[in-house]
């Protein structure tokens, strides 16, 4: 059986302590997966220093070339998986086998974090706004005849990853040319991702030191937020909720994206419903820019109706389907309690499930050994209904018709907002809007990136902070 070490200097360690991955359809264990306990991570992290040195003695140009070479070994080669190799086949497989993702949105996935790493770049050249990249390492410089200066705010950054979807490892990606060392903790159903990105960046010429992967529980997971400098948590409202306060945690949790449909847009709604369906339903509706909330000003039920028609035509299939688009549950048990909630939700005047017509069965699917939730959409006549802002991981959709004047004080943090207007004082109010983390103005789907911006928060900005800086040459 397939052996997931523990990674402790970028070198393999097996533990006493092993848990078993198992494939969604068989329920047989696909591996077993070494455990760190949180003494194990303290104890390592206390290298954190001489770690950070190796990339330091490292310049930026020779970290992303580093980053370019490791996104075609990603994407392309065998990797070392412990004792044996893995071959992109086999992750594709192994990925869609524990968490449920059809093998060909795990594809796409794969192809984002290539894209990331080949275009590293680019991403640092948004990340930054422009800084001349020379000035990390030596420490200082001068940009518009001003000197200018970074000091780093840790050692290391940890990330406490989720298993819903590859391409949240993108966000992590830029911490190497950076110059900062990793402490990564899987999920516990997807810890192939981080654990290949690793390994191609390796074997790219990036220091093993720069790598630890520590699969853990609760505690280790506490460990790494509490311990790293500065680190990232991605989770859903009740694992995030603790830590909220804490200005070295960067929260990646529910994204409860939208699209909004402006006065001036409004009447030309049916142009909009291809992006519309893409922003709801791209990548199995497993994302946090996946639109749960279509917000408009008029023709509400209308909307309503059609997207229900539009998503009620996506239906479960095999995860290895190249057709698939929708992902299965790992646990039967949570996509029946899903649909229990949103029913018992439903019983709350206000309220209409539009595609329950449009589907033949209930909206808990077992196809082909797994369990699936069918697209649902939502009409929420009542903006206060406790469906008409909320999110789930699988293509949900509310749809919520208010005036126009009211939408932003209405729709709540939201990590992406597509704004379908040209309106110049609705789009200044949009830009003045603190609940918007994101913003998309004009025909662009919420899913969709562009990765010299950053998608949720700036990692730059969290690792390092500007210094004052004079300097005398007299």
């Amino acid at each position: 059986m397939i052996h997931i070490p523990i990674l402790r200097t970028g070198l393999s360690y097996r533990s006493l302590n092993l848990s078993h991955v198992s494939h969604i359809q068989t329920g047989e264990p696909l591996a077993v997966v070494s455990q760190a306990n949180r003494g194990l991570i303290a104890k390592d992290l206390y290298q954190a220093k001489e770690n950070k040195q190796t990339l330091e003695d490292l310049s930026v140009s020779e970290l992303l070339a580093i980053c370019k070479k490791a996104a075609n070994l990603f994407m392309e080669s065998e990797l070392p998986l412990d004792d044996t190799l893995q071959s992109p086949d086999d992750y594709i497989q192994q990925v869609s086998g524990t968490t449920g993702l059809p093998q060909s949105l795990c594809l796409k996935n794969m192809g984002k974090i290539r894209l990331v790493l080949d275009e590293m770049e680019a991403v640092l050249d948004g990340l930054t706004r422009g800084l001349d990249l020379s000035i990390m390492d030596s420490g200082w410089g001068a940009q518009n005849e001003r000197p200018l200066s970074y000091v780093p705010q840790t050692d290391t950054l940890g990330a406490v990853l989720p298993s819903n979807s590859p391409g949240v490892h993108s966000l992590w990606l830029p911490a190497i040319p950076l110059k900062t060392p990793l402490v990564l903790k899987p999920g516990s159903e997807e810890p192939w991702t981080s654990f290949r990105i690793a390994q191609a960046l390796i074997e790219a010429g990036c220091p093993p030191e720069a790598f630890g992967f520590y699969p853990t529980d609760y505690s280790g997971a506490a460990e790494i937020l509490l311990q790293c400098g500065r680190s990232l948590l991605f989770g859903g409202g009740s694992t995030v909720a603790p830590w909220q306060a804490n200005p070295n945690v960067q929260i990646h949790g529910p994204g409860r994206s939208k699209v909004i449909i402006a006065d001036d847009k409004i009447s030309r709604w049916e142009e909009y419903l291809d992006l519309t369906v893409s922003s709801i339903a791209e990548n199995g509706g497993r994302s946090c820019i996946n639109a749960s909330g279509v917000w408009v000003t008029s023709h509400g039920r209308e909307i309503a109706e059609a997207l229900a028609q539009r998503l009620a035509d996506i239906t479960p299939k095999p995860l290895d389907d190249p057709d698939a688009e929708i992902a299965a549950f790992t646990n039967p048990k949570v996509a029946e309690g899903i649909s229990g909630l949103i029913d018992n939700q439903l019983k709350v005047p206000g309220a209409t499930d539009l595609t329950a017509k449009h589907r033949d069965g209930e909206r808990v699917v077992e196809e082909a050994g797994c369990t699936f939730l069918s697209p649902s959409v939502i009409w929420c006549a009542d903006p206060e209904h406790p469906l008409a802002n909320t999110e789930f991981l699988f293509p949900f959709v509310s749809v919520v018709e208010v005036p126009q004047d009211e939408i932003l004080d209405r729709i709540g943090p939201s990590l992406v907002v597509t704004a379908i207007t040209e309106d110049e004082t609705f789009i200044h109010n949009l830009l003045g809007s603190p609940e918007v983390e994101r913003l998309n103005i004009g025909p662009i789907s919420t899913n969709q990136i562009s990765w010299d911006q950053p998608h949720e928060g700036n990692l730059f900005d969290f690792l390092y902070q500007q210094r004052a800086l004079q300097v005398s040459r007299g």
